[in-house]
């Protein structure tokens, strides 16, 4: 297509302009929107169930549908972070530090209002950089190799730091565990098989989806039953003038905003990094960059929020860079997204930008709309979404429960994601209880097969002559900084080398001292395991492994032996006890009724495991919504009978209909398979 780039835009904008498209790109809007707020879902699912809708229709209607759905997705993943602390998306992981206390604070409303604003702001900002830097990031982008790549991931896990606040040993300790974690599965230099305790669905790796909701769903809808509270206490909620108010905030922190916006963008644009950590990133970065950020962040701080969701939905249009340009998707979305550009005849390269340009300009409008389209329909319904804190823990305990065990499931729908989440719950919950923050561990899972697959194939290509490339070598001075500033702090708050090894006393053992010694031979039993691996399989599990063991008995010394430090594993610790980059367990109850009503929900998951083996997912369902409304609530029939139905048929309908789930089979389907053409989900 020729004309100067203006007239192309313009072109574009009215072909996007026509009814009948703008009705696709809206109901591509209202399905992200709807995607979104199911945890386990996401972009990825809903690329794949709305690409074979797309093969009859025009290049412009087929990418204004599929990026309307795509660009939105991370919209509305704000909603059950800030009301449940359940990720919707993992990408929304970070937004529940702030957002879920400020819904216990009956603040939603106000956090509701500043993310809308700031994904508004974030979706709009990534569209433009689409729109401008595609021919001038071209070279750029081609410059970059395995050793950039990998450079950019160690500076992601340089966040460590930041986000381990107060405890940086505890930090360190957590982050190597997830770079562990991130290793189980098929070696890939080799083929070497890592900790898979001999089973299928550990042979490539763990899946994301269940780690992320079991480290910050379960533990928080625990803690909800255990205080048998609703979401906002007894707080009361902000509703219209709460949302006007975190409008405010978010004009009233614009730097913030677009600074956060600019690490989504340029992040996404990175073929790699994955949308799990650019979160992290940028709330790390305000961590470190906002004035008081170190006495509020994780508090309920309104900036926490601003600055993750202005990086999540400035992803999408950043991801789109390399996705149109060279054909390399930018995330796992923009794979499928390629399938389209096949479909409809297209090819990703120079085309996109001449002959093409039309049709590029036409999804860089579709993903300004779809923010603009989304955050006002948030912005419409989330005073419905903000009373939903004021429903009591019975209600609307099952219905989180069963959504989060279906959204586990459908990773990699295998048994193994079920137990992944119930063990990652567990291991939260105590985490969350012990003060051990559970952000450098998931940003450990995140980026620790990235890592190891970059440092392969550049110490294959390139030798050491990787580390002298220009942007290796700035960015890991950055890495590097980043890592060392936190611990010359911690030293000079201990008043030097000489005063971090004062101030011992007789030694204590507690509860923590027995979760560091679990942790510590958990870490200790991977180490043993790797030794027996081929060199190039086992080489960065041991260097990891042992570092990380150094690091918890060095924690587990200061735990036991340093006076005053129960809550700490350090003098930083004593010195910043407010800083605490993760959401707090904060109760009132005595340790015997909390470990017993602790006990009482953990037989609950367990039911459902064993019901959903015995009979299905859908008969579960069904069947767990009447039990725990009537057994822990003691609700009326009608209402149990009510909500029993309206969870069952909404999980058949999208579960069992769209997305045609495999579930596993059941013991009653052995038995009686004739039964299986009337229930599908035995």
């Amino acid at each position: 297509m020729e004309g100067s780039v203006l007239e192309v835009a313009a072109t574009a904008f009215a072909l996007l302009m026509e009814p009948s498209r703008l009705v696709f790109l809206f109901a591509g809007v209202l399905i992200g929107l709807a995607l979104g707020v199911i945890p386990g879902l996401g972009g990825i699912v809903g690329m794949a169930l709305l690409l074979p809708f797309t093969f009859d229709m025009d290049p412009y209607s087929a990418f204004a549908f599929l990026l309307g759905m795509g660009s939105v997705v991370t919209t509305s993943d704000t909603i059950p972070a800030v009301l449940f602390g359940v990720p919707g998306t993992t990408g929304s992981a970070a937004t529940i530090l702030d957002g879920h206390p400020l819904a216990k604070k009956g603040q939603a409303g106000r956090a509701f209002g500043a993310a809308y604003t700031a994904s508004l702001i974030g979706g709009v900002f990534g569209a433009l950089l689409l729109a401008v830097s595609i021919p001038i990031l071209r070279p750029v982008m081609l410059y970059l190799g395995s050793p950039e790549l990998l450079a950019f991931a160690v500076l992601g896990l340089s966040m460590v730091a930041v986000l381990s606040g107060s405890s940086p040993l505890r930090g360190l300790a957590a982050a190597g565990f997830g770079l562990m974690i991130a290793m189980v599965g098929s070696d890939p230099q080799v083929g070497e098989l890592r900790c898979t305790l001999g089973t299928l669905s550990l042979w490539d790796c763990l899946p994301l989806v269940p780690v992320t909701l079991g480290l910050f769903a379960l533990p928080e809808l625990a803690d909800m039953a255990i205080e048998r509270r609703t979401i906002a206490g007894d707080s009361k909620i902000d509703s219209r003038s709460g949302q006007w108010q975190g409008v405010k905030d978010t004009f009233r922190n614009w730097w913030l905003v677009i600074r956060c916006a600019w690490i989504g963008a340029t992040l996404g644009a990175i073929p790699g990094i994955g949308a799990a950590v650019i979160d992290w990133i940028a709330y790390g970065h305000a961590a470190r960059t906002e004035k008081g950020a170190d006495k509020t962040f994780g508090t309920g701080d309104i900036r926490g929020v601003i600055a993750s969701e202005a990086s999540n939905n400035a992803k999408e249009g950043g991801a789109l860079v390399p996705t149109i340009a060279f054909g390399v998707p930018g995330s796992a979305s923009m794979a499928i997204l390629l399938g389209a550009f096949l479909v409809h005849g297209l090819i990703p390269g120079p085309d996109m930008l001449t002959r093409n340009l039309d049709v590029t300009y036409t999804m860089v409008w579709s993903v300004a709309l779809a923010n603009i389209l989304g955050a006002g329909l948030c912005f419409a319904f989330s005073d419905q979404f903000a009373k939903i804190a004021l429903i009591r823990q019975p209600i609307i305990m099952p219905l989180i429960l069963t959504v989060i065990f279906v959204g586990a499931f459908q990773g990699s729908r295998q048994w193994g994601d079920l137990y992944t989440l119930l063990f990652f719950g567990v291991l939260g919950w105590i985490m969350k209880r012990q003060g051990w923050p559970r952000p450098p561990l998931i940003l450990g899972v995140v980026l620790g097969d990235i890592v190891e697959r970059y440092l392969f194939i550049s110490v294959s290509r390139y030798g050491a002559d990787w580390l002298m490339r220009p942007v290796v070598a700035v960015v890991f001075v950055i890495a590097l900084w980043g890592l060392a500033r936190p611990l010359l702090r911690e030293v000079r708050a201990a008043g030097g080398i000489a005063g971090m090894f004062s101030g011992l006393g007789k030694p204590r053992f507690d509860v923590g001292s027995v979760f560091y010694l679990g942790f510590i031979g958990l870490i200790l039993a991977m180490v043993i395991e790797a030794t027996g691996w081929k060199f190039d399989a086992k080489i960065t599990p041991l260097i990891v492994g042992c570092f990380t063991l150094a690091v918890a008995a060095f924690s587990l010394i200061n735990h036991t032996l340093r006076q005053g430090s129960a809550k700490g594993d350090s003098a930083q610790a004593r010195a910043t006890k407010s800083l605490h980059l993760d959401l707090k367990a904060d109760t009132t109850l005595e340790t015997g009724v909390m470990l017993k009503r602790a006990a009482v929900f953990l037989a609950w998951l367990l039911a459902f495991l064993g019901l959903m083996a015995m009979i299905g997912m859908l008969p579960t369902s069904a069947l767990f919504v009447i039990l725990y409304m009537r057994i822990e609530g003691r609700e009326k029939w009608t209402l149990v009978l009510s909500c029993s139905a309206g969870l069952t048929f909404f999980s058949y309908v999208l579960f069992e209909r769209l997305l045609s789930i495999p579930w596993p089979r059941t013991v009653i389907g052995a038995w009686f398979p004739a039964l299986k053409d009337l229930i599908p989900s035995l």
